[in-house]
């Protein structure tokens, strides 16, 4: 087979499951990558044919979006180019991780596609939504990349076609050890938003992934890490907690591992309402904002046991077998 597979860069979790995804469809036939999207800190360690800028979200200082300047980065003329020339209709399996570039093109060009990640999974009403929905949100998630067919990942199998999340070999085969520190990754918020909160926690040690930071480096009791794969997951791997935003990968991957969680979703980005909504019936908490006002919860969850619930790992092989037989 001739597949293309679109991969979204708009955030970390997309690319990093394309590159656990991307052995396994080269089993299946000739591989091209589509990557559209400006803003995720990983690079793409695999070959990308087609690229696009695609659209953005961008965040602002202290954990929302920034409406402004993802306005700013959308190029309705270059996209329509990009969606113009993207040859679709010249592969035979078009698997589209939530790319808006290809999504347009399949339906331009009557081609049929795939929907294959954590969005296609809210296509359907059991996947959890938080109490009060979004018209405009759920309409986003439904119709941003509509496909012919939808697959979708997330925590639990909560309909036929959503499977369990892509969890990275590294995962798979580490013996998870709980070394004392606090793992932070949150691309909504820059250092000056959480850098006295978290030196509160001293003598806890902290470890924080930030796309600023070039070179580890520790001052007090807070490690600065570039967003780079390598440290990130041997600091999961051996982290007594995580916080994190609303995302889905890195939550997903945190409690494969057994490890405490603390969610602060992107204030104003549904789909991480969402996942918040499906973490807190695990019996995982959240925060709206993390600031001196809501620090007391913070630093409550930081001392305190936690049930962590189990969950499995997408069987890939099975999963792709299952989407080449739509």
């Amino acid at each position: 087979m001739k597949i293309l597979y679109s991969v979204q860069a708009t955030g970390n979790g997309h690319i990093s499951r394309a590159h656990q995804l991307y052995p396994h469809l080269c089993e299946l036939g000739d591989v091209d990558i589509m990557l559209s999207g400006s803003n995720a800190s990983l690079k793409m360690e695999i070959p990308i044919t087609y690229r696009s800028q695609g659209m953005s979200l961008f965040y602002s200082q202290c954990g929302g979006l920034d409406y402004k300047k993802t306005w700013a980065s959308f190029n309705y003329n270059q996209i329509k180019r990009d969606i113009n020339s993207l040859p679709v209709e010249k592969y035979d399996l078009i698997i589209n991780d939530f790319d808006y570039v290809t999504a347009r093109a399949c339906k331009q060009k009557n081609v049929p596609s795939v929907q294959f990640g954590h969005q296609g999974s809210f296509m359907s009403p059991k996947t959890p939504r938080p109490t009060s929905k979004s018209f405009i949100g759920e309409f986003i998630l439904k119709n941003y990349a509509p496909a012919t067919h939808y697959v979708g990942l997330h925590f639990e199998r909560y309909d036929d076609f959503v499977f369990p999340a892509v969890i990275k070999n590294v995962f798979l085969e580490a013996k998870p050890k709980d070394q004392g520190h606090i793992t932070v990754y949150l691309p909504a918020y820059q250092t000056h938003c959480l850098e006295q909160i978290l030196k509160e926690i001293s003598p806890i040690e902290v470890h924080w992934f930030l796309s600023n930071i070039q070179q580890p480096h520790k001052i007090d009791n807070i490690t600065y890490f570039p967003v780079n794969q390598h440290y990130f997951n041997d600091s999961l791997i051996h982290c007594h907690g995580l916080l994190t935003g609303g995302g889905f990968e890195t939550p997903a991957e945190a409690l494969y591992l057994g490890k405490n969680l603390l969610t602060i979703p992107i204030d104003g980005q549904y789909e991480q309402q969402c996942n918040s909504a499906a973490l807190e019936k695990l019996g995982i908490p959240k925060m709206r904002f993390l600031n001196e006002k809501t620090k007391s919860f913070f630093m409550e969850w930081v001392y305190k046991a936690q049930d962590v619930p189990k969950i499995h790992a997408n069987n890939i092989k099975e999963t792709l077998d299952y989407i080449t037989k739509l």
